[in-house]
């Protein structure tokens, strides 16, 4: 049986053409709609992936097209397998 206790890790997108026309807006309005779309572009992935319950996203890093969460290690390697994930790294807390 795996570890089922939760981690922090980081789960960078692969490229995205949206999001790379989002962030060409310099903008106030166009920041809130990188924002709004990564946020959303987040949240349905951990949703299709994950069961309900069993996650915490932390934040969305929009300026990587990125996201930190609260995950199992098997958890993560679901994530790792989303053709829409590019890496999916563990934190590491330094001594």
């Amino acid at each position: 049986m795996g570890d089922r206790q939760r981690h922090l890790h980081f789960v960078f997108m692969n490229y995205d053409p949206e999001y790379e026309r989002l962030q060409s807006d310099r903008t106030k309005r166009g920041a809130r709609e990188v924002e709004m779309y990564l946020s959303t572009k987040h949240n349905d992935l951990l949703a299709k992936k994950l069961a309900p319950g069993t996650y915490h996203k932390t934040l969305s890093l929009f300026i990587v097209d990125a996201f930190a969460v609260q995950i199992t290690d098997a958890q993560a390697d679901v994530l790792r397998s989303a053709k829409e994930v590019r890496v999916v790294e563990k934190n590491q807390e330094l001594p």
